[in-house]
């Protein structure tokens, strides 16, 4: 089974869009502060800039996380530069929207990185390429996950990966499917998924799959999470679950 983390107990605790409930989303401060806490993944959205860079940023459009409007797509990077991302916060004042690259220059090279693909520009061969040589540049490809609720997305920039002569493991979110979906070695089922369908996990597991339930607030069911042996848990607040988690191996 791929996507093992050294030295890393599971489930894994993976910070959804860093810390982002003590610091604002997809900042660098938020990374920083998951990875002080301890956290296994680190969990990020994508979005290409219309010159071709790839920032941290969740919406397609910067109006609500940063002091700005309007849409990535339609921003050259020097223009999203300029924009506040503190959400309000004057202790944030600095935090800006930050590149892939910064990510990948803040994250630790055994700490692993999810990056979901939000947008359907990578549909496009040329940006899937880009992505491609930007993980294997950082020497990311072994704990690098790509994520999407649109498989299409993964498989178009996984295929510039293979046709690169290397694969990068991938996962798929949904909000829908009660069951694993094929071709991924990670899948990220809404948690009610699996109250409707307790078998899920062993399913996953039969196919050689890893599974990390979508719940930005785990830890009132990580006993259910235990249970069913899920891989990973996804969550807003990674220090408060990192401690969670170890009450409960101690109980």
């Amino acid at each position: 089974m791929r996507l093992d983390i050294p030295d890393r107990p599971r489930p894994y605790v993976m910070a959804h869009r860093g810390n982002s409930a003590h610091c604002p989303e997809n900042t660098l401060a938020a990374f920083r502060r998951a990875i002080d806490e301890g956290t296994d993944l680190i969990e990020t959205d994508l979005h290409v800039t219309s010159d071709g860079h790839f920032v941290c940023i969740h919406d397609p459009k910067v109006d609500r996380t940063t002091d700005g409007s309007g849409a990535v797509r339609d921003m050259a990077l020097s223009e999203i530069r300029k924009l506040r991302a503190s959400c309000g916060r004057a202790e944030f004042s600095g935090e800006c929207v930050p590149t892939l690259k910064e990510l990948f220059d803040t994250v630790p090279e055994n700490m692993a990185i999810a990056l979901e693909l939000k947008t359907d520009d990578f549909l496009e061969p040329a940006t899937g390429q880009k992505l491609v040589k930007e993980i294997e540049a950082a020497s990311r490809r072994e704990l690098t996950v790509l994520l999407s609720f649109v498989s299409g997305r993964v498989q178009a920039v996984r295929q510039q990966a293979r046709d690169a002569g290397f694969d990068i493991p991938s996962g798929s979110i949904t909000y829908r499917r009660p069951w694993p979906e094929d071709g991924f070695e990670l899948q990220g089922p809404v948690w009610p998924l699996l109250l409707l369908n307790p078998f899920y996990v062993w399913w996953a597991h039969r196919k050689g799959m890893l599974v990390c339930p979508l719940d930005l607030a785990p830890d009132r069911r990580l006993w259910y999470y235990r249970l069913l042996g899920c891989d990973a848990v996804l969550t807003n607040d990674p220090g408060k679950t990192l401690r969670a988690l170890s009450r409960a191996e101690r109980s």
